[in-house]
């Protein structure tokens, strides 16, 4: 390690402590008006709230893990995978209601396995009927939400 490395930081990691970090307070600050309740006795801000701040606390280790780190700097980055995804939960988002849980569930699968560039279709296939069927029991049947199952 060379004298003017120690003066670097690990960038990328401090990058993803400082973006979880934010998101986890902009998430707390949104939900401010919300009421937080207890564990016996949720209110609609109890899950958001303790989500925030468990990413908040996820992201403040990274960030501090990161400052001890030596440097690592921020290599070329591959914008498919990213727009694949956003692609794939934009999809389930607006399926969801016309085309029930069914179709978006397998949209956002389906799609969303195509930013894995060693993913194979039987894989895909196999685990989207899995998940599918799994998260239409629990979602749909066992918590109750109110979502059409298929589009008919």
């Amino acid at each position: 390690m060379t004298g003017s490395s120690k003066n670097h930081r690990d960038y990328p990691d401090l990058l993803a402590g400082g973006l979880m970090t934010g998101l986890g307070a902009l998430g707390l600050w949104a939900g401010r008006d919300l009421a937080f309740g207890t564990p016996a006795m949720m209110g609609s801000g109890f899950l958001p709230n303790v989500l925030c701040g468990v990413l908040i606390a996820i992201g403040l280790f990274v960030f501090l893990k990161a400052m001890t780190k030596s440097y690592e700097p921020i290599g070329d980055s591959n914008i498919k995978p990213l727009l694949i995804l956003i692609a794939a939960i934009a999809g389930f988002a607006f399926l969801a209601e016309s085309f029930g849980f069914v179709v978006s569930t397998v949209w956002l699968l389906v799609i969303g396995s195509l930013a894995d560039q060693e993913s194979r279709w039987k894989e895909i296939a196999v685990s989207t009927l899995l998940l599918t069927a799994f998260g239409a029991l629990v979602f749909i049947y066992g918590l109750g939400v109110q979502m059409p199952v298929l589009p008919f």
